[in-house]
């Protein structure tokens, strides 16, 4: 009501409200600056000139300054694809699983094991800060493999974080802390949000080569002079594996190499491994890169996310793991981890933690979602093939196409710039990001014609 009164006073409206209490109000007096004239209510002079520069504050937000953010690149494409009616529309954007009719996926080996959580009651008290014990053993498990020396001699420091994303954030902190001078190589191109991570947690980073354009694969040279000239000490954010976005990977005897290089140079290895057993099928082969780092005694971090594979991609559940060189020195790391995801979000989530210790720990659990994930894979794998098909016999250009074969994962780097993207979008209906990527975790066999159709006509006929 004070509000009201003083709009209609500063506009020296006449009202018919009664006097309130004397009482302050923007440093105004009532009872002292109002006066009864005929029955309606008056302010004179200074005190007028007050009541306007409250209705003024009133009207002007702290806010203002604050402009309008862009549209996320990848989560935008998803949010430009609801709006399209279209019968034909098409979202490759976004890298979430879908099945052969586009639905959303919810894999049978989880409900089976949400319906054996649900029956034993767990309840829903916080986790520790560092997460589920049983989820932390089985993740590390999972990536080193559950004979490997560093989980035999606890030189791993396994924190549960909040999906991919929430481990790389957390670790991006610990480098911030702990090696302020530190700078990171990220690959180009990179998944987008990898500078959105470094950059908040100011950690100073740089990019290597990694996409040649002209073969539509992995500039090799390129990518090891440029670690090579990175000062020593740099931490070093690879793809464990089914790169993104161009789904292109080193060989094992790149990998060899790159690894060489990294040890001379006294850098640290930091994996980003968000496609564990969704790219090959094989757990153990998807794995098999940072197995090889921490083969050669290398101290290295992994973040994991078990988004893809297991589809809980709202659970939000991943890990951060550090291999140290000793027991003593893994455990002094995770009590730091601790202490910078306290503030952060103080504990993890409980029921994607019990998901994936459930289906690790149980022999039989864990031989369904294997093969589960041997079906996604070889879906995304049949998709790409029948892409593949489309375009070679539809193309009469004579444009070799097989780089889509050599690519790995749910997602293909197509070589299409901006301009032929969005002619991809606003023609075809067909959704991705402007860099060129698709996800073909979200195209059907049904669908890769109309597709093929599209990507011809983008890129011959668009500059």
């Amino acid at each position: 009501m004070a509000s009201m009164t003083i709009l209609s006073l500063a506009s020296a409206t006449p009202s018919t409200s009664p006097c309130p209490p004397k009482k302050e109000i923007a440093g105004l007096s009532f009872g002292q600056t109002l006066r009864k004239d005929g029955g309606d209510l008056f302010l004179k002079g200074k005190s007028a000139n007050r009541v306007a520069m409250a209705v003024a504050a009133i009207n002007t937000s702290r806010f203002e300054g604050v402009t309008m953010a862009p549209p996320d690149p990848i989560l935008g494409v998803s949010e430009a694809f609801r709006a399209d009616t279209n019968d034909l529309k098409l979202n490759l954007g976004v890298g979430a699983y879908r099945t052969e009719e586009l639905q959303p996926y919810v894999l049978k080996v989880v409900k089976k094991v949400e319906n054996l959580m649900l029956e034993k009651g767990d309840n829903k008290e916080y986790l520790p800060i560092e997460g589920l014990a049983a989820f932390n053993k089985a993740t590390a498990e999972l990536m080193f493999g559950a004979d490997s020396p560093v989980i035999r001699e606890g030189r791993v420091a396994t924190v549960q974080g909040l999906s991919g994303t929430g481990s790389l954030r957390l670790a991006a902190a610990f480098i911030q802390r702990y090696f302020p001078d530190a700078k990171a190589l990220i690959s180009s191109p990179t998944w987008g949000n990898h500078k959105n991570i470094f950059n908040d947690a100011r950690v100073f980073f740089s990019e290597y080569r990694y996409y040649d354009p002209k073969t539509v694969g992995l500039d090799f040279d390129g990518m090891i002079a440029d670690i090579k000239a990175a000062p020593d000490g740099s931490f070093v954010l690879l793809h464990g594996c089914a790169h993104n976005p161009t789904g292109i990977d080193p060989t094992p005897e790149q990998w060899e190499k790159i690894a060489d290089v990294i040890q001379e140079k006294n850098h640290i290895p930091f994996f980003d491994v968000a496609y564990q057993g969704f790219a090959s099928g094989s757990l153990d082969e998807d794995a098999s890169s940072v197995r090889l780092f921490v083969e050669r005694g290398m101290e290295i971090l992994v973040a994991q996310s078990y988004s893809k594979n297991l589809g809980l991609y709202a659970e939000r559940i991943g890990a951060i793991n550090v291999v140290c060189s000793s027991s003593d020195a893994a455990t002094r790391v995770k009590s730091q981890l601790k202490r910078l995801a306290r503030p952060m979000y103080s504990n993890p989530p409980v029921h994607g933690a019990r998901i994936v210790a459930n289906v690790v720990g149980d022999p039989t659990l864990f031989s369904e979602w294997k093969e589960e994930m041997q079906l996604m894979a070889g879906r995304i794998k049949g998709v790409r093939q029948k892409l593949f098909d489309s375009l070679s016999e539809k193309d009469k250009s004579g444009k070799d196409w097989s780089f889509i074969l050599r690519q790995i994962g749910m997602f293909s780097y197509t070589g299409l710039n901006k301009a032929q993207s969005d002619n991809m979008t606003n023609k075809w209906h067909v959704y991705m990001t402007k860099d060129g990527r698709i996800s073909l975790a979200g195209l059907s066999l049904a669908k890769c014609e109309y597709l093929a159709d599209a990507i011809i006509d983008s890129f011959h006929n668009v500059s």
